[in-house]
């Protein structure tokens, strides 16, 4: 009496698998595309044919600077706006920034108090 046993699947093998070897180049792009947003890290990785856990080494490593990208990291200058107050009054928002002189600012309040 033959008893059936479910086919197994064997894969064989040949040679040593090679590591792939990643350019500083290469490994600069991809964690660009990784911190471009708009994609998981694992989607980055998969089209690599990396794992995410490769592309969050050379994440580090790119914050630690032994990963070199196009060129040495460095600040963007930033713009800050003067700091501004709102006031919303009688129906009208009026803004107020750093410095205005407090007298005109009286007279405008009181102004705008006398019309409504």
């Amino acid at each position: 009496m033959a008893t059936s046993e479910p086919v197994r699947r064997l894969e064989i093998f040949t040679g040593a698998g090679r590591r792939r070897s990643w350019s500083t180049e290469q490994k600069a792009r991809i964690v660009a595309e990784s911190l471009a947003g708009g994609e998981s890290v694992c989607a980055v990785a998969r089209r690599h044919g990396l794992t995410a856990q490769q592309v969050f080494s050379w994440r580090r490593q790119v914050r630690g600077g032994s990963v070199a990208g196009n060129g040495p990291l460095s600040f963007a200058p930033a713009v800050v706006a003067q700091a501004a107050i709102e006031i919303e009054l009688c129906g009208a928002t009026i803004r107020v920034s750093a410095g205005s002189d407090a007298a005109t600012l009286r007279a405008v309040l009181q102004a705008l108090k006398a019309v409504s």
